[in-house]
């Protein structure tokens, strides 16, 4: 097959596994974008990769092959499973968690802090979710 000048190819795997679920109940919701602009919910990425999983510990998420980049992984733990995080008084009432377990200050992480690279070998994150609640 001839490859096409200019084209993304597909590079490495990308896989993260989530610790610290307070709760099995409920469902994780996840996903991986390259666009700063889109991060952290990829709503903005028509490209971003999404899953939604059943809550356990030690859960395994697996993105798949993606062309070589910067990307960052957003998790949010939906506890009542109503496909979105809910919050109080605009903080976080539910788990959330980022690559490179990014540190949070007012609001989430920027993009460029739990970005990572992902070339031709497999990318593997640990999340550690986190609660304020």
């Amino acid at each position: 097959m001839p490859l096409l000048v200019g084209a993304a190819m597909p590079a490495g795997e990308v896989s993260a596994t989530v610790t610290n679920l307070r709760s099995e109940q409920g469902q994780v919701l996840a996903c991986l974008t390259a666009r700063p602009g889109a991060f952290p919910d990829c709503e903005k990425d028509p490209e971003a990769r999404t899953l939604i999983l059943k809550a356990e510990e030690g859960m395994q998420l697996d993105f798949g092959r993606v062309p070589t980049g910067r990307y960052a992984i957003a998790i949010v733990h939906d506890e009542n499973g109503n496909g979105r995080l809910d919050k109080r008084l605009m903080f976080p009432r539910e788990g959330y968690g980022f690559s490179r377990n990014a540190p949070i200050g007012f609001g989430p992480p920027s993009f460029r802090s739990a970005a990572f690279a992902v070339e031709r070998e497999p990318e593997h994150q640990s999340i550690k979710m986190r609660y304020l609640f």
